[in-house]
C-alpha cells in the first residue's frame, strides 16, 4: 500500500490529499497555514503544520519513509524548488511538483522532480486517480472533457478480442492502438485479441475513461 505526503494545501494540494485519503491510502498533509491544516485534519491520516523548506522538520516527520510526495506550495517558486531538492536528498522515490509555468517546470525537472504538473492541465483529483490506478500508465487531457489514456491489459481483458470486450458500447471509448513490445498496432480491428503485457491506447470522455480504469474491480 503506497503512502503519500502532500505538501501545500491550497485547492490543488487539498484535492489530491482528500482524494487519495478517500481511496484508503495513508496521507500525510503538510502546510504552514494552521487554518488549512485544521480544515483537512479529519479527512487525511495525518495533518501537520510545518515549514516544508526546513530539512530537519521534514526528517522529523519521516517523509523519507513515504513512497510519493506531491509538492504544491502555491506560487512560491523558491520554496517549491527548495522543497523538491530536500525531498530528493531524503531519497523520496517519486516526487510530483506543481508548477505555474513551463520555465519553472524546467527548473524543477533539473533539480530532480520526477514529474511536473500544471494545474490548468492536470486537475488535482485526476492526478490522484492516476496514482491510484496501477494499470494506467499515462493520461493526456486534450480537451476539457476528453482524454487519452494508456493502460496495461487487465486480467479480464487478456485472451479476448476487442469485439468481445465491447469497449465502445460498454464504456463509450475507442481503442486507438495496441502496443505489444516494440510493435504498435494502429487502428486495431474488432477481431484483434488482447494478450498479456499488451498496452492499450484509449480515447474517450473523462468520465468514461474513469469507468474503464475500474474494469477489473
Amino acid at each position: 500500500m503506497k503512502q503519500f505526503v502532500v505538501i501545500g494545501l491550497g485547492r490543488f494540494g487539498s484535492s489530491v490529499a482528500t482524494t487519495l485519503a478517500e481511496a484508503d491510502f495513508d496521507v500525510l498533509a503538510i502546510d504552514q497555514n494552521q487554518e488549512r491544516v485544521q480544515g483537512i485534519a479529519n479527512k487525511v491520516t495525518h495533518a501537520v503544520e510545518a515549514d516544508a523548506t526546513d530539512e530537519e522538520a521534514l526528517k522529523t516527520l519521516g517523509v523519507r519513509n513515504f513512497d510519493v510526495a506531491v509538492v504544491s506550495i502555491g506560487d512560491n517558486v523558491s520554496a517549491n524548488i527548495l522543497c523538491t531538492l530536500i525531498l530528493k536528498e531524503l531519497k523520496v522515490p517519486y516526487v510530483i511538483v506543481k508548477a505555474p509555468d513551463a520555465l519553472h517546470g524546467k527548473v524543477l525537472t533539473k533539480v530532480g522532480a520526477d514529474r511536473v504538473v500544471y494545474p490548468e492541465r492536470d486537475m488535482g483529483v485526476r492526478i490522484a486517480h492516476n496514482l491510484i490506478s496501477s494499470n494506467v500508465l499515462d493520461y493526456i487531457e486534450f480537451a476539457p472533457e476528453y482524454g487519452v489514456i494508456e493502460i496495461i491489459a487487465t486480467d479480464k481483458m487478456i485472451g479476448k478480442t476487442l469485439q468481445d470486450l465491447e469497449f465502445r458500447s460498454k464504456f463509450n471509448v475507442n481503442v486507438m492502438a495496441i502496443k505489444r513490445g516494440e510493435n504498435l498496432n494502429v487502428s486495431p480491428g474488432a477481431g484483434d485479441k488482447i494478450l498479456e503485457g499488451d498496452r492499450l491506447v484509449v480515447i474517450g470522455k473523462n468520465e468514461s475513461l474513469d469507468q474503464l480504469k475500474n474494469f477489473d474491480h
